[in-house]
């Protein structure tokens, strides 16, 4: 803040709506984030009294401006603490703002003018239904795993002598199938929020993509899936990508793992030549992507016509192939169903992070 400056453009740079009101009660300015929030342009505002302005209400419905008489009151005043208050005009709905103001004052401690800051509520409010979301994706995929390690735990615990040695193996291996189950969703939440705060680490190196891919679908079909489910296409020619060999390919088992799980029919993975970098796609012959459904499936929570799964997969694949500085996007295959793809670039280290 520039002392003794009404110059809106001091204060346009910053993120939250800036009101600056004179002695006389009357608004000198507001900056672009109050003008916004508040829907009026700046010869609108400027010039009225603060209380037609800006009506609030605390959450007694008491006039928030009468109560706290900032025109008036000691002079010892300095700001007033941030609270959340309702901005409630007449023939519009309320909408809550967190609000706070500073007191400037001249020499004699006398107001000079009032700098209410306002926040729009409506991203925290957006962001705690996510996590209340969160919060209840994890404890439904929780809640199955744990409930059969607890249970066949304490069946072997104290029934051990009942059952073959066939039988206890068998039990062991579920346990142990839920145990990495549990620790799926556990690197998944840890994925979610490095993405989200902008800490997601990279480690690159050269990696070898169709190498990846094979890998991947031979683990699933060692882990039961019939081998006539894959069809696994990788071009010669392919450029060598400089990325984190982990992470990517937890991006292609995610990608494969849709398929097999939203998917019908052939899951076919095909990686090209893309410029000077490489193209993978994942399809299936399911129903594909409805068009309603396609802005929204590298959303959190999003699973798809069939239930299962937490629904961040494609939200965290997303975010890895954003931090290689690639692209991936979704659309219907030529075989009817689904597809899923993205692109990277070229293996140079100058697209290291």
């Amino acid at each position: 803040m520039l002392e003794g400056s009404h110059d809106t453009a001091v204060y346009d740079d910053l993120p939250d709506g800036v009101v600056v009101v004179g002695a006389d009660r009357l608004v000198v300015s507001a900056n672009s984030a109050a003008r916004r929030i508040l829907g009026a342009g700046a010869g609108a505002v400027t010039g009225r009294p603060l209380a037609d302005v800006l009506p609030l209400v605390d959450p007694q419905g008491r006039d928030w401006w009468a109560c706290t008489d900032p025109f008036g009151g000691l002079r010892s005043r300095i700001r007033q603490p941030e609270r959340l208050l309702t901005l409630s005009r007449p023939g519009e709905p309320d909408r809550f703002l967190l609000v706070t103001a500073s007191y400037v004052r001249r020499p004699d401690r006398s107001l000079e003018r009032l700098v209410v800051s306002l926040r729009d509520t409506s991203a925290r409010s957006r962001q705690e239904r996510s996590g209340a979301e969160l919060v209840s994706v994890v404890a439904h995929e929780l809640r199955s795993p744990l409930t059969s390690v607890k249970g066949f735990t304490h069946t072997l615990l104290t029934k051990w002598d009942r059952f073959t040695d066939e039988q206890r193996l068998h039990m062991l291996a579920t346990v142990n199938s839920d145990a990495d189950r549990v620790t799926r969703l556990i690197t998944e939440l840890l994925d979610v929020s490095r993405i989200e705060t902008g800490r997601l680490e990279l480690h690159k190196q050269v990696v070898d993509v169709g190498a990846i891919v094979r890998r991947d679908v031979a683990g699933r079909v060692a882990a039961g899936e019939q081998p006539d489910r894959f069809v696994v296409h990788i071009e010669d020619g392919i450029g060598e990508v400089w990325g984190d060999p982990d992470k990517l390919a937890q991006v292609v088992g995610n990608l494969v793992e849709n398929a097999v799980r939203h998917g019908d029919g052939t899951v076919t993975v095909t990686v090209v030549p893309d410029g000077k970098g490489l193209r993978l796609d994942v399809t299936d012959q399911g129903d594909g992507i409805t068009a309603e459904a396609l802005p929204r499936i590298f959303t959190k929570f999003w699973r798809g016509s069939r239930r299962g799964g937490t629904g961040l997969g494609l939200y965290i694949a997303k975010g890895i192939v954003d931090a290689h500085d690639g692209t991936i996007d979704a659309g219907a295959a030529a075989t009817g169903g689904a597809r899923v793809g993205f692109s990277l670039p070229d293996g140079t280290p100058s697209f290291a992070r």
